[in-house]
């Protein structure tokens, strides 16, 4: 078991090596326990966690890798005013393991909040882990899950369910920045059922920069009874060197008799040059008989003869 020589009670003598190397990185740590944590606690140690996640990510520090463990319990985080996550360099850790769905690190905003979205994640370089989001607010309006709008984040494990609200154009992930990746990441659900046009992953330009991001083994799951719903919405992006990478992506549809979806992609990005790039094992299910529409900038790594589920183009 590896702790900071000098900061041992600083983080309450947990073993950092191996949970994540941004604790290695000099910053300031402090606890959140929504369960057990109290509206008084100094946040030091996970003995005195404080129970707001707000107060814990006021203590951090633009730009000093500080950060903040979350631990996971019965309790949500139910934030009283939408959560902007501006700090760069500013970390967020769950301690749940649980892979996806599921998660018990959980950030969830009450239908009475009505906020759109729960959480913007504005900071660059950052990295968020094993956490769940979620967007009780009941139908009226449109309603978002998480938005990011920072650079160069890491987001792993991450839980961005779809939001009660089913009204057109709600989202549960929206990305307008660039470089971002996002590993293991489950974006949607197959519990609620999605019933108008609404978005599971909505990349769109924020900026002029939404290039380069990454999706590695994640999944976006729906249960649609509409062929409106867009599991992944690719906006009216214009910029020359707009590409999307997404490796072993898991595109997963029920619908319940309002027909399948007809494509997993809507590619609605405009430049000539643009690549929308399917790496690996991608699997697409119950989006009708296409993976994009249109097919025309989505490049696969299978031969022609194996993409027997729409007509991208083969990258070899």
């Amino acid at each position: 078991m590896t702790t900071f020589g000098d900061m041992l009670y600083h983080l309450g003598g947990v073993p950092v090596a191996g949970f994540d190397p941004v604790m290695l990185a000099g910053g300031n740590w402090y606890f959140c326990d929504p369960t057990h944590g109290t509206a008084q606690g100094d946040a030091l140690t996970p003995q005195s966690a404080n129970s707001s996640l707000l107060t814990c990510y006021n203590l951090t520090r633009d730009g000093y890798n500080d950060g903040v463990i979350f631990m996971g319990g019965a309790t949500a985080y139910n934030p009283a005013v939408a959560f902007v996550w501006a700090n760069s360099y500013t970390h967020l850790l769950g301690t749940s393991t649980q892979p996806g769905r599921g998660q018990r690190c959980r950030i969830v905003a009450t239908a009475a909040a009505g906020f759109t979205p729960v959480m913007t994640f504005s900071g660059d370089g950052c990295v968020i882990k094993n956490i769940q989001i979620n967007n009780e607010k009941a139908t009226g309006s449109a309603a978002g899950v998480a938005l990011v709008t920072g650079q160069r984040n890491v987001f792993e494990n991450v839980f961005f369910m779809c939001p009660t609200a089913t009204d057109a154009a709600s989202y549960s992930l929206k990305v307008g920045s660039g470089e971002n990746t996002f590993i293991r990441c489950t974006i949607g659900q197959h519990t609620l059922v999605r019933s108008a046009a609404s978005y599971g992953l909505w990349i769109y330009d924020y900026g002029g920069d939404p290039q380069g991001n990454k999706f590695i083994n994640c999944e976006v799951l729906s249960w649609s009874n509409v062929t409106t719903h867009l599991p992944i919405k690719i906006d009216a992006i214009t910029i020359d060197n707009f590409t999307v990478q997404f490796e072993n992506l898991l595109v997963d549809n029920i619908y319940a008799g309002g027909g399948a979806l007809g494509h997993a992609i809507t590619d609605g990005a405009t430049d000539v040059y643009h690549q929308v790039i399917l790496r690996g094992n991608c699997m697409f299910v119950g989006c009708g008989d296409g993976i994009a529409t249109p097919v025309t900038y989505v490049w696969s790594g299978a031969p022609a003869a194996a993409a027997t589920v729409g007509a991208v183009h083969p990258g070899n």
